[in-house]
């Protein structure tokens, strides 16, 4: 590690070389007819990792927040009830950007350190009407880790779509998007997936697909439009050239050479390794007498580990002193 930092936080993370080298290519042409096949690569190669080969896949330049704004966007109409599920910081980000198209929300959440139970959450559904629910799979602030198969069942059960925000938990932790019937899952390019920050990768259902073709009101953010990034995805798809906003070409370059990493790894053995490393990280915590946020190891999450500063000691003067020993760590962002 001479002469640089070992990155330890939740994103940007630590790149694998071949990555790295993909970004520093000469830039071609977003219309090339390399770069179509590496598009067209990437979008199938998504479907592997999500375990969607019926889904939709969008690559958009964006972040993991525009990701989420595309679901709500596309999906969401004035005045849709939405239940939102929330573990942490960004479950209320969530309501935050849906109530910006209008929405009715709910807010659902447990105590720090808690998730919310699958009774609470079944109880609400039936006593409401909803279109939409949203939960975060792995929360960023806490690092707790929900289950999405049973919520995906019970969406499914109560005739709800189902936004899962995997931007902490895509190519890291268990996720079967056909098999369990998600209907939109979403990340960004700069955590499991492997490629710096700049991309927002989000597979709609059929289902969810066809909710929008069947919106009664056009979709009021120009930008995040299925309307004008469909015919994209299509396009490179199919091998030729289309336009609506220039991708980042280097971006997909790299993102196409880590998603070859991730398959050629296989999404069984990469979950199963995440879980092994995170377990043996929260060993090592332990025997530092050391806390985790999650209050039980059931819910912590595998692709980060959220932990509480010693007692006593002043968390912005121990993050210094590790900096100055070239370890760079996250800071919380609940101030709780």
């Amino acid at each position: 590690m001479k002469g640089r930092k070992l990155l330890m936080i939740p994103g940007p993370i630590e790149f694998e070389p071949e990555v790295l080298h993909a970004m520093s290519i000469p830039t071609t042409s977003h219309v090339a007819a390399d770069f179509i096949t590496v598009f067209a690569n990437s979008l199938e190669l998504m479907r592997t990792v999500w375990k969607s080969p019926k889904g939709q896949p969008f690559i958009v330049s964006g972040t993991g927040t525009l990701a989420m704004d595309m679901a709500a966007a596309n999906l969401i109409e004035k005045g849709d009830d939405v239940l939102v599920i929330s573990t942490g910081y960004f479950g209320k980000r969530f309501k935050d950007i849906l109530e910006r198209y209008g929405a009715n929300t709910t807010l659902l959440e447990a105590p720090l350190g808690e998730v919310v139970s699958l009774e609470v959450i079944e109880k609400e559904l039936k006593t409401g009407s909803y279109k939409v629910l949203t939960f975060t799979h792995v929360d960023t602030s806490t690092g707790l880790l929900v289950d999405p198969k049973p919520i995906a069942h019970l969406a499914k059960k109560y005739n709800v779509l189902s936004i899962l925000d995997g931007v902490c938990s895509v190519a890291g932790e268990e996720i079967n998007q056909d098999e369990w019937e998600l209907d939109v899952v979403l990340t960004a390019s700069q955590k499991a997936i492997g490629v710096p920050p700049g991309l927002a990768l989000l597979m709609a259902s059929q289902k969810a697909m066809r909710v929008w073709e069947n919106r009664k009101t056009p979709v009021s953010n120009y930008y995040a439009d299925w309307t004008n990034w469909l015919p994209i995805m299509s396009a490179y798809e199919a091998g030729r050239p289309s336009y609506f906003g220039t991708p980042a070409v280097n971006l997909i370059v790299a993102l196409e050479t880590s998603l070859k990493i991730i398959v050629q790894e296989g999404m069984d053995t990469r979950v199963k390794r995440h879980q092994n490393l995170a377990k043996a990280f929260r060993a090592g915590i332990a025997a530092l007498n050391l806390e985790i946020l999650p209050k039980t190891n059931t819910i912590a999450a595998h692709t980060l580990s959220a932990v509480y500063y010693p007692k006593g000691i002043d968390g912005a003067a121990l993050s210094a002193k590790m900096v100055a020993d070239n370890v760079i760590i996250a800071g919380g962002l609940l101030p709780k």
